[in-house]
């Protein structure tokens, strides 16, 4: 079989279509919940869940160091009954982590949207339950949408971060300006987009703050409707890393 040779090389012109079709089959799918965009109401929705549950229930629904250290400041001061407030939302959290964990391993590369699909049936839920048994449906049920979250969505675009806290997205992104500004820009992407995390984390709480007082009978909608966003992207077609 006779190929047209390329009039600058000489080499085949099917052998150039063969090579564009493996650089096009090598280029790397980002994960669809790997997106900036995801990642962003994940954090929005952390400081919001967490803002609410302060407020309403005196716990931290992501924060398990501060429950801790809560529960032992109480304990050792001899007040067993408000130390133990705290243990149910670190229970919950354990149990969230353990779900999440057998959930993806069972369901690979769907527990992200599975996940997201539980948490918004579980905030629902509590919304309904909340006036009957708030203690219960509050600190356990978020407590264990927070573990959830943490577990599955772990990484944007390919680095590791978190959406319940920011204490390692704050180090890392400070220690990524601190390269960029001694003239290294390789890491001045990533660092700006985890000092935005870190705002979305803020923004959340703020707004979660002001809704938990403002509309105490509706304040879990806004998480919901963030997470079906979240869903939606997750079942998407997935971007390519290079677009």
């Amino acid at each position: 079989m006779r190929h047209r040779l390329s009039c600058h090389t000489g080499i085949p012109n099917s052998l150039y279509l063969d090579m564009s079709s493996l650089d096009i089959a090598a280029t790397p799918l980002m994960r669809r919940d790997e997106t900036v965009q995801v990642s962003l109401l994940l954090a929005f929705t952390g400081g919001y869940l967490d803002a609410y549950t302060w407020i309403v229930h005196g716990v931290m629904a992501n924060a398990q160091t501060a429950n801790l250290v809560l529960l032992w400041v109480h304990g050792t001061a001899g007040e067993w009954a408000q130390a133990f407030h705290f243990f149910p939302p670190m229970f919950a959290f354990t149990v969230g982590v353990i779900v999440a964990a057998g959930l993806r391993r069972a369901t690979g590369d769907r527990a992200s949207a599975i996940s997201t699909l539980i948490e918004i049936v579980l905030l629902v839920v509590i919304g309904i339950l909340h006036n009957r048994l708030p203690d219960l449906a509050g600190t356990f049920g978020i407590s264990f949408v927070a573990a959830m979250q943490m577990v599955i969505f772990t990484k944007v675009e390919g680095g590791v971060y978190s959406s319940v806290m920011i204490t390692g997205n704050l180090r890392h992104a400070i220690e990524g300006m601190f390269v960029v500004f001694s003239g290294q820009f390789g890491p001045l992407r990533r660092s700006a987009i985890l000092a935005a995390l870190c705002v979305a984390f803020g923004a959340g709480a703020a707004v979660g703050a002001y809704a938990t007082k403002g509309i105490p009978d509706l304040v879990l909608g806004l998480p919901v409707i963030a997470l079906l966003i979240v869903l939606f992207r997750c079942e998407v077609r997935p971007y390519e890393a290079s677009s």
